[in-house]
């Protein structure tokens, strides 16, 4: 009885050691990840270095001017023995390197307590940086305490990402199941999902928004999904320290529309993306006026480029579904959720919609992302 009871615990000390090393083991890689991007950080962006050419190969922001659906010789090697539907490791950021030699893949999503060491983004103001923010970022953070995805998404080995915009090219194409299957499903804004599962799918990884762009109504969030806030301006963080810590929201807080004063979230279930993925959209995947670092006429990327920025550098495979708008078919509807029209696009003082199509359709033609509705 005795040798049995010594033989239980014996086991139980090993489980437990066993479990010890290996959380050990995750959360060193995690930090190993992220000081390889913190030491990566000494160089940033300025005027001089925007739109800088590299070679006569290359565009004047960098990306291989002969771009080929055709995968590169050591590429198609390395990927020929991995079956149809398995996910291919590094897969999307190894074609991105090859088309984009700058392209370095370590870059966290959300921000984490240690945000004042990154370089990148410490000496830009919103929505290129954090400048100005360390207060509101600190007490958020200090709230949410949890900076990652969900353990269970952390530890694949392998992550298949999809980007699912609003565009109206959604409509019935029943792509639901098709997307659902992915690990990752991204959503922007308030596009609903209730009623619409058959096109778009039912299952939610993330949301993210920003204060005039977020669900006003509780009742009509997913389940289960994270609310990560991407911050253009200040007044994002201050709405943001509002929601978490279930504060009154003032409406005359700079916004330019009506905004969500609840949102149906623990404050663990709450992130703030790593606003480095919206510089590195506009100036150095997209190529929109630099303006000195600072906010302004035609240089702020659509919450659909920064996205797929964001996953180039955290997913293995890539996919989009509802992205383009096709500006020769005016009747077509604007949005898979409404009947507004595609003729009631203006021209966007922020957004430049051109240049964002260029560079998406670098990425498509290189079969650096799939996008599954053909809308790009």
């Amino acid at each position: 009885m005795k040798m049995g009871l010594l033989v239980f615990i014996r086991n139980v000390l090993l489980a437990l050691c066993l479990f010890l090393v290996l959380g050990f083991l995750y959360y060193s890689a995690w930090k190993l990840h992220l000081l390889r991007w913190e030491d990566s950080n000494s160089v940033v962006l300025s005027s001089d270095s925007v739109g800088r050419s590299i070679g006569s190969e290359y565009d004047k922001l960098g990306f291989l001017l002969k771009l080929d659906s055709k995968l590169p010789s050591e590429l198609a090697s390395k990927y020929a023995n991995i079956s149809e539907g398995v996910c291919k490791p590094g897969y999307a950021s190894a074609i991105m390197t090859a088309i984009f030699p700058k392209f370095s893949k370590p870059a966290p999503m959300f921000l984490d307590d240690s945000f004042k060491k990154w370089a990148r983004i410490r000496d830009f103001v919103p929505p290129f940086g954090i400048k100005g923010q360390d207060n509101l970022i600190k007490a958020i953070l200090s709230a949410t305490k949890d900076y990652r995805l969900t353990p269970a998404l952390d530890s694949l080995s392998c992550r298949r990402c999809v980007i699912v915009g609003n565009g109206g090219i959604l409509a019935n194409k029943s792509l639901g199941m098709k997307i659902d299957d992915y690990d990752i499903v991204i959503r922007l804004n308030s596009a609903p999902v209730k009623g619409f599962e058959k096109d778009v799918g039912g299952k939610t990884t993330m949301r993210i928004t920003y204060p005039e762009g977020a669900i006003q109504k509780p009742e009509q969030y997913e389940k289960d999904s994270l609310f990560v806030l991407a911050g253009f301006k200040w007044q994002d963080f201050k709405w943001l320290k509002y929601i978490v810590y279930k504060e009154k929201v003032s409406a005359s807080d700079g916004f330019w529309k009506s905004v969500a004063t609840h949102v149906p979230r623990e404050p663990h279930e709450i992130r703030i993306l790593n606003p480095y993925f919206i510089q590195e959209a506009a100036f150095s995947f997209i190529g929109l006026p630099f303006n000195n670092g600072v906010m302004g006429r035609g240089n702020i990327p659509t919450l659909g480029s920064v996205a797929i920025t964001m996953v180039l550098h955290n997913c293995d495979e890539v996919a989009v579904a509802g992205f383009g708008y096709d500006m020769n078919s005016p009747n077509a509807p604007l949005h898979y959720y409404e009947n507004i029209k595609m003729s009631a696009i203006k021209e966007s003082w922020t957004h430049n919609i051109q240049r964002e199509k260029e560079f998406l359709r670098k990425l498509v033609k290189a079969r650096v992302i799939t996008d599954l509705t053909s809308g790009i």
